[in-house]
């Protein structure tokens, strides 16, 4: 049986999507925090059982039976995020499973200026010692995180935000594809995968030519002091340790750390990636 993890995020229910158009329903079974959410997969056919990362003792019923398990990382951050990775790899071991698979990322390395990439190093570290052979997407940035940094840029023709560097953006729908496709498909990576990437990196100029494009209206990118915008996050709203976590996020991209590409993900979808522009092609028509 494969168990997919974080099922009704935004990740995880593409993951069971595509992979329910590979296998049959009753090979498949869910763990999440809240079954009543994940009742129309019930109804389809998938087990449905309740696991959280958090309470260790949930995830012994939620991975029985396992032969592989995918484990979407958690929304933390820090030693909470390491801990939860460890007690799932930890369940993933005692149910058996042959192969665990954790959502990575491109950029996971221990001295990254950005606080999730340490976590995906550590609990990369953490697989590579539990002795279950194991897969770590070695993820792309989500795309998705674009629309979010544009601010007011479609009303003023600004966009605003402190200086950044190249990133691989990449689209939630493919990352799910390519990690069904891996689930159907066991063991055709061992350790951590190539970036699993769209093949160009863009950075936020780049992203003002696209506005640009779409809108009809011209988007100019201005660079603004890292303290400033901070300050700005904070002001409307935004708690002081998650701004600072924000601003890490630019000064990770200005080292590069982001900028990777690879042809893995084409290789494993068979077609092309998303670009970014129809990312937020699809962004602005929701607005």
């Amino acid at each position: 049986m494969i168990v997919v993890t974080g099922a009704t995020g935004q990740l995880g229910s593409k993951i069971v999507r595509y992979l329910l158009e590979r296998v049959p329903a009753e090979a498949v079974a869910v763990s999440v925090r809240d079954t009543d959410r994940a009742a129309g997969l019930a109804a389809r056919g998938v087990r449905v059982r309740r696991g959280d990362f958090s309470d260790p003792d949930t995830l012994k019923d939620a991975f029985e039976g396992a032969r592989q398990v995918l484990v979407v990382s958690a929304n933390d951050t820090g030693e909470a995020a390491v801990a939860q990775h460890a007690a799932a790899v930890d369940a993933a071991r005692a149910a058996g499973a042959g192969r665990i698979l954790y959502t990575s990322h491109q950029g996971a390395r221990a001295d990254s200026l950005f606080a999730p990439m340490p976590d995906h190093a550590a609990t990369e570290q953490y697989l590579s010692e539990a002795r279950t052979p194991f897969t770590a997407l070695r993820n792309g940035f989500y795309a998705s995180t674009v629309p979010l940094l544009l601010g007011r840029a479609l009303e003023t023709g600004e966009l605003v935000a402190p200086a950044d560097g190249p990133v691989s953006w990449t689209s939630h729908a493919d990352l799910a594809e390519a990690a069904a496709v891996l689930l159907a498909d066991e063991g055709r990576y061992d350790g951590a995968t190539p970036p699993l990437t769209a093949p160009d990196a863009l950075d936020l100029d780049d992203v003002a030519g696209i506005l640009t494009r779409l809108t009809g209206r011209t988007v100019r990118r201005v660079v603004t002091d890292d303290d400033e915008w901070v300050a700005g996050l904070i002001e409307h709203g935004v708690p002081a340790a998650q701004a600072q976590m924000l601003i890490g996020m630019f000064h990770a991209s200005r080292r590069g750390e982001f900028a990777t590409t690879g042809p893995a993900l084409e290789e494993l979808l068979g077609r092309g990636a998303t670009p970014l522009s129809a990312v937020l092609e699809e962004a602005l028509t929701l607005r």
